[in-house]
């Protein structure tokens, strides 16, 4: 990212404003068509304050009648009061807009991480993105109230008052546009000098945020193996850092400001020296010379206001910069999907030993018939089998990446009606199997969901998943289970729940932040139960559990399984994940991974 956000008017792309705000944030636009409106309208008011003021002054000073005084005092009060309500309603306006933008780009953000995917949202700082997403765009209300508004009468007062004083006196006019670059000039030079300041002080913040949720998040480990004050004084030294960085942005602030008053009063002494040695030599009327004079400050007024409303707008600024990021790549991404890899492209080398083969073979009805009655519920079937189709998922050669090592190839065919149960020790692939087919992990080879390649469909069209963390949110144990579902069923709540296991509890149970306030195989089954709901709403024909039964207890997981098996038989298709023997009784076929070549035969279950 460049650093070009110093102590002047400039994003890190360079420009005032960066072009993508107008792109990705459409209340943007009429937000600078109604600022530049009532810029132009200040502007008036601004040029007609002086002319009244003048001529009320020089008309005292003249013996003006007193009924036309009081008429251009009762003016000049009327455009005082035009002005304050000019200020209030583009302080309304950038209130209001900046309400709008946030809301936009906060859902654009969003939208653009479901784009990226999980395997993108993997590979980053969740506690950095939620600081950005949340007070990083809540800064926006700087950016919004004061830095744009002040940028915009810039671009239209500025010119116009010139203007106005060089039709009155070029002189004045002619001082005025050779001495205002001097003001952008000493900014850029101050930015030129502290340009990384604000982007350093916005960076230690999401550190701080980083290692605080990191911190809280394991800190009963923490505290077993003694380490929890080291993980304070950690803390600490990110704060006392975050603390010089602000009083690093701090005394920027207040060295621009005071340039930028310094060089403008400067200047308007010039402008008023020269207009008072005129007057004394007679070649310059009073009423020109005030009139001048007056509006000589509100020349240099606009610029000032945008170098010190800049540094209460850099954080916004920088919060934006990072969602902008963000979209960009979620729109390069929507502009070039991902293409599979064709079956003639070479394999990347293995750094581990050579691949495993994976097997499968579908039970018969004869085999399916001896299983042990035990594991068949009473219940009728859970949901309609399909008749007219039967896709099936498909997996050839599929090797998933994991850090800079490719697994050995996974193959297997799994469809309706079936568990097929996924084998082999720590670390030879299973759960990443899960995380290709759900867009959290790249791989090679083909995967396909009804003949089509599941990189080119969203898991949420066809996939229910459960992984080894619950992965459970604050609020009640139904919002969990029906997540993602706008309208939920509270039926359907209450049925996913007896079938995981955990009909016991109450699905209005509130929650706290990850869960808390259940057990660990509580959290466990409720995330179990996330996933079958999902099924049973008819929304993922694919239910994918990864160790859905480490933390339950023997009664409890025949439970399980046996909810799993009638779901198979009821239509659904099932990947299991299990380092549990008894997964095998349910199962119709065993994919057993390895991490070395086997030396027999490829175990079957049939």
């Amino acid at each position: 990212m460049d650093e070009n956000n110093g102590g002047g008017p400039a994003t890190t792309s360079g420009k005032p404003v960066d072009p993508r705000l107008l792109r990705y944030a459409r209340a943007s636009r009429w937000f600078f068509l109604v600022i530049g409106a009532i810029a132009l309208a200040q502007t008036a008011v601004i040029v007609a304050f002086a002319w009244l003021l003048t001529r009320a002054v020089t008309g005292a000073i003249e013996g003006m009648p007193s009924a036309e005084l009081v008429r251009t005092l009762g003016a000049l009060a009327a455009v005082v009061a035009l002005r304050a309500v000019l200020l209030w309603a583009r302080e309304a306006v950038a209130a209001h807009a900046a309400a709008r933008v946030q809301m936009q780009l906060r859902t654009a953000l969003i939208e653009g991480i479901g784009v990226l995917g999980p395997e993108w949202l993997g590979a980053r700082n969740s506690a950095a993105l939620a600081i950005t997403a949340g007070r990083g765009l809540d800064a926006l209300e700087a950016y919004f109230g004061r830095y744009l508004p002040q940028l915009v009468q810039t671009v239209v007062a500025t010119p116009l008052i010139i203007a106005v004083m060089w039709w009155q006196d070029w002189i004045s006019g002619l001082t005025v546009l050779l001495t205002l670059p001097l003001i952008p000039i000493f900014m850029v030079l101050i930015g030129l000098a502290t340009r990384t300041v604000q982007q350093r002080q916005w960076q230690t913040l999401q550190r701080l945020a980083s290692r605080f949720a990191d911190t809280v998040q394991g800190l009963s480990t923490l505290k077993v193996f003694g380490r929890q004050h080291r993980a304070a004084a950690s803390i600490e030294k990110v704060t006392d850092d975050y603390r010089r960085e602000t009083m690093r942005v701090l005394r920027v602030s207040f060295l621009s400001g005071f340039a930028l008053e310094f060089l403008a009063s400067i200047s308007v002494a010039i402008v008023a020296v020269s207009i008072g040695f005129r007057l004394i030599d007679g070649s310059l009327t009073l009423a020109v010379g005030l009139f001048v004079l007056l509006l000589a400050p509100e020349a240099y007024l606009p610029l000032r206001q945008v170098g010190v409303q800049f540094h209460a707008a850099a954080e916004g600024i920088a919060a934006t910069e990072d969602v902008f990021d963000v979209l960009d790549a979620a729109r390069g991404r929507t502009a070039s999907p991902s293409q599979p890899r064709a079956g003639g492209v070479p394999a990347p080398v293995l750094e581990t030993a050579a691949p495993v083969a994976a097997a499968h073979a579908p039970v018969g009805e004869r085999a399916r018939n001896e299983r042990d009655e035990t594991l068949r519920p009473s219940e009728q079937p859970l949901a309609t089998p399909p008749t007219s189709t039967r896709p099936r998922l498909e997996l050839a050669a599929v090797r998933v990446r994991r850090g800079e090592q490719w697994l050995p190839p996974v193959d297997l065919t799994a469809g309706p009606r079936t568990v097929t149960l996924i084998e082999g020790p720590s670390g030879a692939g299973k759960s990443s199997v899960f995380a290709a087919l759900r867009g959290a992990a790249t791989f090679e080879g083909t995967a396909t969901w009804n003949g089509v390649d599941v990189r080119h469909l969203a898991p949420t069209e066809w996939l229910a998943w459960a992984g080894q963390r619950p992965g459970l949110l604050a609020g009640t144990i139904a919002d969990n289970v029906a997540l993602g579902d706008p309208a939920p069923d509270r039926a359907i709540v209450r049925r996913a729940l007896d079938l995981a296991g955990a009909g016991a509890l109450d699905p209005t149970l509130e929650l706290g932040v990850q869960g808390a306030g259940l057990s660990g195989g509580q959290a466990q089954r409720v995330a179990v139960a996330r996933a079958l709901y999902r099924h049973l709403r008819g929304a993922a024909p694919v239910i994918a559990l990864d160790e859905p039964s480490s933390a339950l207890d023997p009664e409890t997981e025949a439970r399980l399984w046996s909810s799993v098996r009638s779901l198979a038989d009821a239509g659904a298709t099932v990947l299991l994940v299990s380092h549990r023997t008894s997964a095998r009784r349910i199962a119709d076929a065993v994919v057993r991974l390895a991490l070395r070549q086997p030396q027999g035969p490829i175990e079957v279950l049939a």
